[in-house]
């Protein structure tokens, strides 16, 4: 039990053997010069941002762990961090100016970087820095508190500056990449980690520094607002960390109730041989196999009743039955058949899942806008509008996501956006002859998106050169119609008549059978 008065002991303790040992002018002093914006800032900033990148890219992680040897970073944000202890607005201006200058030039030097390189896909270190989590925020944590701890006590280096460059320098360097390839849930998902991670380091930093006794001249209004806007600043931050926590927390008793449930409809003497959890379906999927003596007809129905009761929420349940004899081996025998006539449903499903969250994050687009065929190895992707993008720029959208996936037929079906100009080399309206580069790139375009949108193609201009080109759309498969004359040769996306029926694209995906695995928000197709 504390003792009345106690808590002034301690801190009088802490004052005398801590806050005492302390040398603060030469610690300000130090981190002064650190926090600046300087030509050795700028220039180990750039070669720490093309290193990461490159890592990035390449899926290495240690040349990513390389980059964070040299990364500055460290410097401007625990700056900040003792310039918000101590109220020094001077400090705060010059070590935000620097931590924000040295990030935006981190970005947009990796994405000149990306935009030179070959490789353009999202790996699965990219991958990992784009959903910001709870573990996220207790790296970002960690590397505060060991920053900060060893600044205070003179011990700050190169190993502890990793600390800090760890949870700031790959989100920057995947913003980059994200900006490069256009890729909005790439670039906001590791926006999000960056500024989580910032925020954290920076107020981590300034707690620290007044446990040590930096600021003591701050007047107690000073103190109070200090507080108040650190507490309101975490707050702000425990929101969003608080409601993954409990997913976290959920998907974990989800697992447990749906072993629970399965074992009371099926008794002791069954054995759970694989059991699977679709968190991103609505409603929740559960799937498993079971090895049981005696077939359950309306095992779904109970085993949804069971796990609705104990979890509070719904669950579409399908459960493969393999039954087994009660003598030794029976089981495990039945498993090893399990295994060898069943490449498992649940397998599948986690490979078409996984396919479709590396399209979604390559081109850019929800998970709902693509469907999957996985029994031809099929996937079909509708993209969204981007300002100011012509088909050509989806048609290299459609390469570059084609090429993560070389065991699959990708389509991506872009907006209807304008049809480029056929142009034509030297002559007058009335030459036939052939249109040039330019015009031959435009109406392969125009093909190739009226392929994917099934639509048809007015083309208006002079009959000696609209002609070769309804020939070669026809030729291609698309309807095509002159329109009118004109000096140039244009395409424009035919008005379909009000009495007669759309024209449909082809689909992609086939007839969902019985045994469809149908996955939300992708839809897949197959048998």
């Amino acid at each position: 039990m504390v003792q009345p008065g106690s808590h002034q002991v301690l801190l009088s303790w802490w004052r005398t053997h801590a806050i005492a040992q302390v040398e603060h002018q030469a610690v300000n002093e130090r981190v002064h010069d650190d926090a600046g914006w300087s030509p050795r800032y700028l220039f180990n900033t750039a070669m720490s941002a093309g290193i990461a990148i490159l890592g990035l890219l390449l899926s290495s992680p240690a040349v990513v762990i390389g980059a964070m040897l040299i990364s500055p970073l460290m410097g401007p944000i625990i700056g900040l961090g003792f310039a918000l202890a101590t109220a020094d607005a001077h400090q705060i201006k010059r070590a935000t100016i620097a931590l924000i200058g040295g990030s935006i030039f981190a970005v947009l030097f990796c994405a000149l970087l990306v935009l030179m390189s070959p490789l353009q896909n999202v790996t699965t270190e990219i991958a990992a820095r784009t959903r910001p989590n709870l573990f996220d925020l207790i790296v970002a944590l960690f590397s505060a508190l060991a920053g900060s701890y060893a600044t205070i006590r003179g011990r700050a280096g190169t190993i502890v500056g990793v600390a800090i460059a760890t949870a700031l320098m790959p989100p920057l360097a995947v913003i980059g990449f994200g900006l490069a390839t256009w890729n909005g849930t790439v670039f906001f998902g590791s926006l999000l980690l960056f500024v989580t991670n910032f925020v954290t380091i920076a107020l981590t930093a300034a707690v620290m520094a007044r446990i040590y006794g930096f600021g003591p001249t701050l007047s107690p209004h000073q103190t109070v607002f200090q507080s108040i806007a650190i507490i309101g600043t975490l707050a702000l931050l425990a929101v969003p960390l608080g409601l993954s926590l409990r997913r976290i927390a959920f998907e974990n008793f989800a697992n447990i109730y749906a072993r629970q449930a399965v074992k009371e409809v099926f008794g002791g003497q069954s054995r759970i041989s694989q059991l699977d959890l679709d968190f991103h379906s609505v409603p929740l999927k559960l799937s498993a196999t079971v090895l049981t003596p005696n077939y359950r007809a309306n095992a779904n129905r109970d085993i949804e009743r069971a796990f609705a009761k104990a979890a509070g929420q719904g669950a579409a349940v399908s459960i493969e039955q393999y039954r087994v004899g009660t003598g030794p081996g029976a089981a495990e025998a039945a498993a090893i058949q399990a295994a060898a006539s069943q490449t498992s449903v649940g397998s599948i499903d986690a490979e078409i899942a996984d396919l479709v969250e590396r399209l979604a994050l390559v081109a850019g687009v929800d998970e709902g806008q693509i469907l999957v065929d996985r029994d031809n190895r099929r996937a079909r992707v509708t993209a969204t509008t981007l300002p100011g993008a012509q088909l050509a720029a989806y048609h290299m959208l459609e390469l570059r996501v084609a090429r993560i996936e070389p065991g699959w037929t990708i389509t991506l079906v872009p907006p209807a956006a304008p049809l480029p100009t056929v142009t034509w080399g030297d002559g007058d309206a009335s030459d036939a002859a052939a249109p040039d580069q330019a015009g031959r790139a435009a109406l392969g375009e125009a093909i190739w998106a009226a392929k994917r949108l099934g639509l048809a193609i007015d083309v208006r201009g002079p009959a000696a050169r609209t002609t070769p080109i309804i020939d070669a759309l026809t030729k291609a498969g698309v309807s095509a119609t002159r329109v009118g004359g004109g000096a140039a040769v244009t395409m424009r996306w035919a008005v379909p008549d009000p009495d007669t029926p759309p024209v449909a694209a082809s689909p992609v995906a086939a007839t969902p059978s019985t045994t469809a695995a149908a996955t939300t928000p992708a839809t897949v197709a197959g048998g």
